[in-house]
């Protein structure tokens, strides 16, 4: 899949749905594009879209990690400040 120019390369924390939705609105709209656009280039529906910039909690988790892939971005899973369990 190709991917849209210019994703941040600096990590971001996600926490809340709600904060995946603000950076890829954010990065939609640095790049110049509608959420029509990215639905196309993604090959979802309008509506997919809206909801992932809402940050609707249900949604289902490959399109989210398609769409983000499209916008060059991964998603790192790590414990939280670097330390592991019991240190």
């Amino acid at each position: 899949m190709p991917t849209i120019d210019s994703p941040p390369t600096q990590a971001t924390t996600i926490r809340h749905s709600e904060d995946l939705g603000k950076l890829v609105r954010q990065l939609r709209a640095d790049q110049g594009l509608l959420q029509i656009d990215l639905a196309g280039l993604a090959g979802t529906g309008n509506r997919f879209i809206v909801d992932l910039e809402r940050g609707k909690p249900t949604l289902q988790l490959q399109k989210v990690l398609d769409v983000l892939d499209l916008m060059g971005l991964e998603v790192v899973v790590r414990r939280k400040g670097g330390h592991r369990h019991g240190q």
